[in-house]
């Protein structure tokens, strides 16, 4: 196998494979053990949660915890990375719930998972971090604006017949009801909220959403029956299921079987209508667990495969919709406090994920009291973890403009509009700044020799070099090259091009280089090509501009050109002197 192909391979369990090579005793077990259950302990509320914002019951968010949380892990490329449903995703996903229903939404789940899968065999796991960082600023910025948008309802208790599809109609709708504002369900979500922010600098030996909504879950329980005016809305009381013709509160205390996530019926308008969401699924997936392993390499000092990790989650996100968990990728937040808890290899996050089950069988009667309240209290922490204000305000502050535009771009257009738009127009804005920043680089200097010499090179009479420094490609191509129009003086015999300095040149640089010496022979102008570095040399063979141009010199140095030239200009003067191929042959 050649080297090439060896490190295209994308191995199936690349993480698992590597913790395992390096032995794997009984030490790391323990410790894994120990950080998946506190990672499970975690995720247990932050998956219900999670599924509510988008739309679904809790159930299905627990479902995408255990089972893509499983199968990536023992698949994927990070030895730390946690995987299961994460906020970023609610943008995306409740609009797919609202038109399509959870069948829709299952659907669009797994084409994603399809198209992740391809775009790790396909080896793009590396080109995710060419998205520039005011794009993942903005566009994480918006998320998190929406979801804390969202949270108001169920903070608040407010009464709404529906949720408008847009961001300022939701804010409309959600200002029209204030005035059915419940004081109770108020005061748990401020509750929950001091207890979230306050119990991490008492103790981070427990997590605090377990704290924290445990101790509202037992209060407000308490105060019912204490009162049985007091009242608010829990998983019980807005979440209901059918099992074997009997109505259960809350989440069922059953796991799901098998079964596609589509109708029988779907059709191809169906697919296509939920292609685009697919795409959007599968990017902002992508984007979020390459970035939450690249943060855990930082923490480690581990590097993960990238493909592989991209792999891992294709395949998670496969299995969890036929059990019918929604979309799912690597949880940042998560995959820290797994670290941070002392996990050693992919071992913890099937641990967290076995938490996961157990709670579902076991745990299910407790979990129909926790106050929707609380669930909103916890959302809106993560919309203020994930919107990473320092990192926006930084970006305000220093950067160049260019790029505050791409950031308020993607901040505007992801709150207004949806995430989908906002990456595709910063990442095409970054682009086109970049190349505007690239074409700037290259620059262009003419020297002549006037019998005399210039400041670094010694140029005989009747010679001219046009220099040409930087990429030459389609941004800076037309500039840099047109400007030989203005370099071309009838005085001068021969013109030396020295692309000595040119790093890179593409297809639309040859072609503006190609009409450039057509148009300088034209005109009677001897042209020598001078130090074309391998890169454009290979594309100079290829081109065979020799070829086309009759007379046309190519060589290595600027020094022997500058030889080439002198005795071709000697040729013009007097005519039967020796031709510039033996010079050229001669010099050192």
């Amino acid at each position: 196998m050649s080297k090439r192909a060896a490190s295209d391979h994308v191995p199936l369990g690349a993480a698992l494979r590597r913790a395992f090579a390096k032995g794997y005793g009984l030490g790391e077990l323990k410790a894994d053990v120990f950080a998946g259950l506190v990672v499970g302990i975690v995720a247990l509320p932050l998956s219900m949660a999670l599924g509510i914002a988008v739309g679904v019951p809790p159930q299905h968010g627990l479902y995408t915890a255990l089972v893509a949380g499983a199968v990536s892990a023992v698949s994927g490329g990070s030895k730390f990375q946690v995987t299961g449903p994460t906020a970023a995703f609610v943008v995306v996903l409740a609009p797919i719930v609202a038109q399509h229903g959870v069948s829709g939404l299952l659907t669009a789940g797994f084409m994603a998972g399809a198209l992740l899968l391809i775009m790790g065999l396909a080896g793009l796991g590396r080109w995710m971090q060419f998205i520039p960082h005011p794009v993942t600023t903005g566009f994480t910025s918006g998320i998190a604006t929406v979801i804390a948008t969202l949270q108001i309802k169920d903070i608040f208790g407010l009464k709404l017949e529906g949720m408008p599809e847009h961001y300022l109609e939701k804010v409309a709708a959600l200002w029209g009801a204030r005035a059915s504002a419940d004081g109770a369900e108020l005061a748990v979500a401020l509750s929950t909220l001091a207890l979230l922010i306050g119990l991490p600098r008492v103790t981070r030996k427990v997590p605090a959403p377990l704290l924290a909504i445990a101790a509202v879950s037992l209060a407000t329980l308490v105060l019912h029956r204490v009162d049985p005016t007091f009242s608010v809305a829990t998983i019980g009381s807005r979440f209901h299921t059918l099992i074997d013709g009997q109505e259960v509160r809350g989440i069922p205390a059953v796991l799901p079987s098998p079964a596609l996530p589509w109708a029988a019926s779907l059709s191809w308008s169906e697919l296509r209508a939920l292609f685009p969401a697919a795409i959007a699924i599968a990017v902002l997936g992508a984007i979020e667990s390459l970035l939450s392993a690249v943060i855990a390499d930082g923490m480690t000092g581990t590097k993960h495969d990238p493909n592989a990790e991209l792999v891992g989650q294709g395949l998670g996100n496969l299995v969890a919709p036929l059990f019918g968990g929604i979309a799912a990728t690597g949880a940042l937040a998560r995959t820290a406090t797994n670290i941070r808890a002392g996990a050693r290899s992919p071992i913890a996050s099937l641990t967290h994920a076995a938490v996961i089950l157990l709670a579902i069988v076991f745990l299910s009667p407790l979990v129909a009291h926790v106050p929707m309240a609380s669930l909103a209290a916890l959302l809106l922490v993560v919309a203020w973890n994930m919107c990473e204000l320092h990192a926006f305000v930084r970006v305000l502050r220093i950067a160049p403009k260019s790029d505050v535009s791409v950031l308020l771009a993607c901040y505007g257009l992801t709150v207004l509009f949806d995430m989908v738009i906002a990456v595709s127009v910063g990442v095409v804005l970054a682009a086109l700044l970049f190349m505007r920043r690239m074409a700037a680089l290259t620059e262009t200097r003419a020297l002549f020799g006037d019998a005399g010499e210039s400041d670094e090179i010694a140029l005989p009479a009747g010679v001219l070099l046009y220099e040409i420094s930087g990429p030459l490609f389609f941004g800076a191509a037309q500039n840099a090259v047109g400007a030989l129009e203005t370099a071309r003086r009838s005085d001068y015999a021969v013109m030396i091009l020295n692309l000595g300095k040119v790093p890179v040149i593409d297809s639309t640089g040859l072609v503006a280089l190609d009409a450039a010496i057509g148009n300088l022979m034209r005109h009677h102008h001897e042209v020598v090509l001078a130090g074309p570095l391998p890169r454009p040399r290979s594309i100079f063979d290829k081109a065979q501009l020799e070829k086309a141009h009759p007379g046309l010199r190519i060589v290595d140095t600027l020094d022997a050109a500058v030889i080439v030239a002198g005795a071709l200009a000697e040729q013009r003067r007097a005519p039967g002197t020796a031709s510039p191929e033996s010079v050229a042959a001669s010099a050192p």
